[in-house]
């Protein structure tokens, strides 16, 4: 199992289909994972540093298991099936509760948990990006950058 980063959020065009972009801390691999764009919005907000008047669901989670009592130890995305990825949700107590990456992510950013991705995930979907490709994930942060999270309202999920 490898810990993973997020590089952030862009939108895929011309399908506006935003993307979730995880890299290996210690690794050359990336995970790309189509998401919805509600989940892209709680992500890119959450890496801003923005706060919204109100919680937001992710925000919201937070709160209640807070409320209650658990800590959510870290997240792991623990398969792929058919183009769909799956994650957990780890808590104290080895509990475990099965959730969306897109979700997981959010959350997992707002408390500030590891997320793990399972090697057979990585063998199945990582990249690798070559060296002369470098530029292009340089401009993709650059682009994270420069991106708020009114850029995604309206794509199609």
């Amino acid at each position: 199992m490898s810990e993973m980063r997020v590089v952030g959020v862009r939108v895929e065009l011309p399908a506006n289909q935003p993307i979730l972009l995880l890299r290996e801390t210690e690794g050359d691999r990336y995970l790309p994972i189509w998401i919805g764009s509600v989940e892209a919005t709680a992500i890119a907000l959450e890496q801003q540093g923005v706060r919204p008047a109100r919680p937001l669901t992710h925000d919201l989670l937070k709160d209640v298991i807070g409320a209650l009592g658990r800590q959510l130890e870290q997240v792991r995305i623990t398969d792929l099936q058919e183009g769909t990825y799956f994650a957990e949700l780890v808590f104290d107590g080895d509990i475990r509760v099965s959730a969306r990456p897109s979700d997981s992510v959010a959350l997992a950013l707002r408390i500030g948990v590891p997320i793990h991705a399972e090697e057979s995930v990585l063998a199945e979907a990582g990249l690798i990006i070559p060296d002369e490709q470098e530029d292009e994930v340089e401009k993709f942060r650059e682009f994270l950058d420069s991106v708020s999270p009114e850029d995604f309202r309206g794509a199609d999920t």
